[in-house]
């Protein structure tokens, strides 16, 4: 049987014989001296072979054949320290193997590419890439063609490739055009390009299914097509979250070998429409005022997220809100258990058999995932009321290389609940201590102006006779706000169902001229703030403010694996220091935009 595949003989490697063993999971091959005693051994999982050429080849940084009759090439994952990141640095390994003979030779490839289709069937065959060109530092384009490409061709991927020339032509291709005998969508780009195949997957799956989107107690279908990331944006969050570097080789290398890592999204609804999907950074007050401000200053580049951050921490503002949530059961996990999501992370796959459990079929795959929400949405919503610096909403650790654990070091990628990390209103220098311990090691929670929750949902409202005010304070108008709002107030909801909560006035939307945001000056100069705030929302600032939101347990999957241990890596060689490619780029923090 094509398991049980097992190959074993001499081969030589440069000078050096070794003895080489294919037991149809793994490929080994130990250095033998002349007294056939064993030495140095490698050992490579068959599913992280990348491909077999006859010959002696090389594909990176270009590809050259020596066409030789003994010789074969075998290209495989190694992995190496990343020099800072949590994550490590995957690269492209090669071994050239000589035979006695030929027919040795041609055994060895066939076995080895039987064992390939037998222990990976779930590799990609064919792929939809979109590449922004306009993106990050313009070099999307160049990464694809000259370090993604020739890995996808090694591995017998074949790539159809639309450059994007304007904003949403990925969401509406993936929304209109016929995607038959795709495995997975491929994005070239950062964050914002990631946002456009995750709408546009997602939006079409929903078509197909029947099931309306504006409906927040509706539960969507998963996405059959697996999205693959290809880092060449100003900012790579969900990369860095999710692979645990920033690097495009690295990246290639999760989609080629089939990787899966399943993802929960938040959708974002106000009155009875969707208006987006989040799966990092759902942020209002000063995440929401950062990229308000940074919108007028593009022209500065990267650098606009630090001078804004600057400028609205020196504006010193804390806006009054209603925030409403329906907390996860704490007995599965806690955003300050101090645990992390990384590769294979129990928590997570506990939640995929709490989500999908085994005995559904086809037909009822979702059924009970659909009513879990229902079911919950009875049960206590809690609700607090005061003057807040920022109200944040994370599905993952949104973490990134200037702010290594995130805004929520605990965060899992998908138990099906996202962190509510609610900021009160605080001194300045305490609001400071709050940002600095994002950068560090550092407890962000533990301060006493800070609270965090792991919810199901949440809803946010402005208080009442506050929003007209607000709306008139965007626009320019100052009225200055109420001192003796410093205070919350905390009640739970025993009778808290989703039908109380629509009773709720509905949210208020914003016209473009609205949207503008005021100038941000010295906290210790502006007398009369803004009454309200905006959503950021992945980088995109939203319409409205009055929003409700759900999270949609592993609705998507990445070509990865999550975050890989390094001191568990069982091949990461302690001295082996890896080049990152010249084409990365330096992200800003994400949790100023």
């Amino acid at each position: 049987m094509e398991t049980d595949l097992r190959l074993e003989s001499s081969l030589w490697v440069g000078d050096k014989r070794y003895r080489a063993v294919l037991t149809g999971w793994h490929l080994n091959w130990t250095e033998v001296d002349k007294k056939n005693h064993d030495k140095k051994s490698v050992s490579v999982p068959v599913a992280e072979v990348v491909g077999v050429e006859e010959g002696r080849v090389e594909i990176l940084p270009r590809k050259s054949v020596e066409d030789t009759d003994k010789d074969f090439t075998v290209f495989y994952v190694k992995r190496c320290s990343s020099g800072g990141s949590h994550g490590l640095l995957w690269r492209l390994g090669r071994t050239q193997f000589s035979c006695p003979s030929r027919v040795l030779r041609d055994q060895w490839t066939k076995y080895l590419r039987a064992a390939l289709k037998t222990h990976s069937p779930l590799r990609p065959h064919r792929l939809l890439v979109f590449i922004n060109p306009f993106g990050g530092k313009k070099k999307a384009r160049k990464i694809f063609h000259s370090l993604v490409a020739p890995l996808f061709e090694l591995a017998g991927i074949s790539s159809h490739v639309i450059v994007t020339e304007q904003a949403n032509q990925a969401r509406d291709h993936l929304l209109k055009k016929d995607l038959t005998g795709f495995d997975g969508v491929v994005c070239v780009g950062g964050d914002g390009m990631f946002s456009e195949i995750l709408h546009g997957l997602i939006g079409r799956t929903q078509q197909e299914a029947g099931l309306c989107e504006n409906d927040p107690a509706v539960t969507l279908q998963p996405c059959p097509l697996h999205i693959g990331i290809i880092p060449a944006g100003s900012t790579d969050c969900v990369c860095y979250a999710t692979v645990g570097v920033i690097d495009p080789v690295t990246s290639a290398l999760h989609i080629i070998i089939g990787d899966s890592q399943p993802l929960d999204v938040c959708s974002v609804h106000q009155a009875s429409a969707l208006v987006r999907y989040s799966v990092s950074l759902l942020g209002y007050g000063f995440y929401g005022d950062v990229l308000a401000e940074s919108e007028k200053h593009r022209w500065m580049g990267p650098l606009r997220y630090d001078y804004s951050g600057t400028m609205v921490y020196l504006s010193n503002r804390s806006y009054a809100g209603i925030v409403q949530y329906l907390p996860a059961d704490p007995v599965l996990s806690s955003p300050r258990d101090r645990t992390r999501c990384l590769s294979g992370c129990s928590v997570c796959s506990r939640s995929t058999e709490r989500l999908f459990p085994p005995s559904s079929d086809s037909g009822s795959l979702y059924s009970s995932h659909c009513s879990q929400f229902s079911s919950d949405s009875e049960g206590e919503w809690v609700t607090v009321e005061g003057k807040f610096r920022c109200v944040s909403l994370t599905c993952m650790s949104s973490s990134c290389p200037k702010s290594p654990l995130g805004l929520s070091p605990s965060a899992h990628l998908a138990d099906g609940t996202g962190d509510l990390i609610l900021v009160w209103d605080s001194h300045l220098l305490g609001f400071l201590k709050f940002l600095y311990r994002h950068t560090s090691t550092q407890d962000q929670f533990d301060l006493p102006f800070v609270e965090v929750h792991r919810v199901k949902a949440v809803r946010f409202s402005l208080p009442s006779g506050k929003g007209e005010e607000g709306y008139e304070e965007i626009r320019g108008v100052s009225r200055g706000t109420d001192e003796e709002e410093s205070g919350y107030v905390e009640t739970v909801s025993r009778n808290g169902s989703q039908q109380h909560l629509a009773e709720k006035p509905p949210g208020r939307e914003m016209t473009n001229k609205q949207k503008t945001a005021p100038p941000f000056l010295c906290g210790m100069c502006c007398r009369k703030p803004p009454a309200v705030s905006v959503w950021n929302c992945d980088g995109e600032i939203l319409p409205c403010t009055d929003i409700l939101c759900r999270i949609h347990g592993q609705l998507v999957r990445l070509f990865a694996r999550g975050i890989e241990d390094a001191a568990a890596a069982h091949n990461c060689c302690e001295n082996d220091k890896c080049e990152r490619t010249s084409y990365t780029n330096s992200p800003s923090p994400k949790f100023w935009r």
